[in-house]
């Protein structure tokens, strides 16, 4: 069977999202597989993702002023900026190795191999007291050999701890949650409440200038959502606590055109202070645990009750469904359990696991989840009502395996940041000068901009400007 081309695979998004054919403005998508070395197609979903929600952002430019323009995206340059925290200096410095020491997989005493993820203090921690011994890999490794890998992998879950097994293609789909997972559409809208049509701003300079983005995330997937709205004119407020771990290096990206103020939701002040900021938000990200956010008062119907016509998104590792619904889980801890370690690795001839080249199920998580919002910000112009958008790490992985395989896929190369230079720009930061990739969406009439560099978790009061 002939495998979908981007422009096809584009299309089905569109059409996933419930919005009409006719609405999708000129999109040219140039470039050919591999754009990255993989036996999965992640130059096409990276090319179909960012397209998407460039088209969606076009489209709602175009329900503001009546005026038409074109969409180009090139694969390669999509596929790199699926790995845009790699590519980037700050103060004329590339990154380092971001992974904590005993971070990673090991072999278990069953012969199977688990992977964890322990790049957060209190996860890392967490880790060894489970294990009782101390944070390096050779005693984290003499521990493991004395486990079976799936009773590790619970073991480690119910500790809330990040741990997964490496399974195969036929294992995970054999498993409840990989078969919970299944039904789940890449991006699902739903409405949640009624509301009367909500316009459009009137016209403007930016497709989404006027539109305020309320956005508790973290890590990469929640965080590409919010930076692509705001590549696209929205006023984007980024809300952190102090008593969160974070990384830095990842902001220092995924930040741009954001500002930032921390709350604590733990008491009745900081819950008061984000209720008055949602009241008048007309997008509210939530990138947390299913559950961490909405046991603080704010589920999605919470949100429709007090700001009727709002956008409530939700991002988790694994669709809120099934026996891992409301488990914690990254890129790295999905892409091992759902069995694309173990086949990329046959794939590529050598012994399980391989990683795919880029964090692909989060990068594309979060342009999917921006699209998924825009998409729902012209539906509740036409339809009224209150929407949730839904995307999963785990979604995600479904929807790249089926979009098929490539067997060249490892003719593909990873480019070095020297090649990339014309893709890039620089702009100052909060931490420094930085060169970062710019957006691969090119919108003809409205480019795609941050209008300020990424600051410190903190830097601003928790207002709308």
């Amino acid at each position: 069977m002939a495998l979908a081309s981007p422009a096809e695979i584009l299309a089905a998004l569109w059409r996933q999202a419930g919005l009409a054919p006719a609405a999708m403005p000129a999109v040219v998508l140039t470039g050919a597989e591999p754009a990255l070395p993989s036996s999965f197609r992640v130059g096409a979903a990276a090319q179909a993702t960012i397209a998407a929600s460039g088209a969606a952002a076009a489209a709602i430019w175009q329900a503001r002023t009546g005026r038409a323009q074109q969409v180009s995206v090139e694969m390669r340059h999509a596929a790199v900026e699926f790995h845009s925290e790699h590519y980037m200096k700050l103060a004329g410095q590339e990154p380092g190795d971001p992974w904590d020491n005993i971070a990673g997989t090991y072999i278990c005493g069953d012969g199977r191999v688990v992977r964890l993820h322990t790049n957060f203090p209190h996860h890392r921690a967490g880790i060894l007291k489970l294990l009782g011994c101390a944070g390096e890999r050779p005693a984290v490794a003499a521990e493991l050999a004395k486990w079976n890998a799936f009773d590790f992998e619970e073991a480690a879950a119910a500790a809330g701890m990040c741990v997964t097994a490496l399974r195969s293609f036929a294992e995970w789909d054999a498993h409840p949650q990989g078969q919970a997972v299944q039904g789940l559409p890449v991006v699902e809208l739903v409405k949640i409440g009624e509301a009367p049509p909500t316009p459009l701003p009137p016209a403007a300079a930016r497709p989404l200038a006027g539109l305020r983005v309320l956005e508790l995330t973290r890590v990469i997937a929640g965080p590409v959502c919010g930076r692509t709205l705001a590549a696209h004119g929205a006023e984007v407020l980024h809300i952190s606590a102090a008593h969160l771990p974070s990384f830095d290096h990842l902001n220092v990206d995924v930040n741009r055109g954001k500002r930032s103020a921390q709350l604590d939701l733990r008491g009745a002040a900081g819950q008061a202070q984000l209720r008055a900021l949602a009241a008048q938000a007309d997008v509210f990200v939530q990138g947390y645990r299913p559950g961490a956010v909405a046991s603080h008062g704010f589920t999605p119907e919470q949100l429709a009750a007090l700001k009727p016509g709002i956008i409530c998104t939700s991002l988790s590792a694994y669709g809120g469904v099934g026996p891992w619904g409301a488990r914690r889980g990254f890129d790295s801890l999905v892409q091992t359990a759902s069995g694309y370690n173990h086949a990329e690795a046959v794939a590529a001839g050598v012994a399980p696991p391989k990683v795919l080249p880029c964090q692909a199920l989060d990068h594309a998580s979060g342009f999917l989840l921006a699209f998924g919002t825009m998409a729902a910000l012209l539906r509740r112009a036409e339809e009224g009502g209150s929407w949730l958008v839904k995307v999963s790490l785990a979604g995600t992985g479904w929807w790249l395996r089926n979009l098929g395989r490539l067997d060249n896929g490892f003719q593909g190369s990873v480019p070095k940041l020297a090649e990339l230079m014309p893709l890039t720009e620089e702009m100052e930061t909060g931490f420094g000068r930085l060169t970062a990739l710019r957006d691969a969406a090119v919108l003809s009439e409205t480019p795609s901009y941050w209008a300020q560099g990424s600051v410190p978790l903190g830097t601003h009061q928790p207002h709308w400007l």
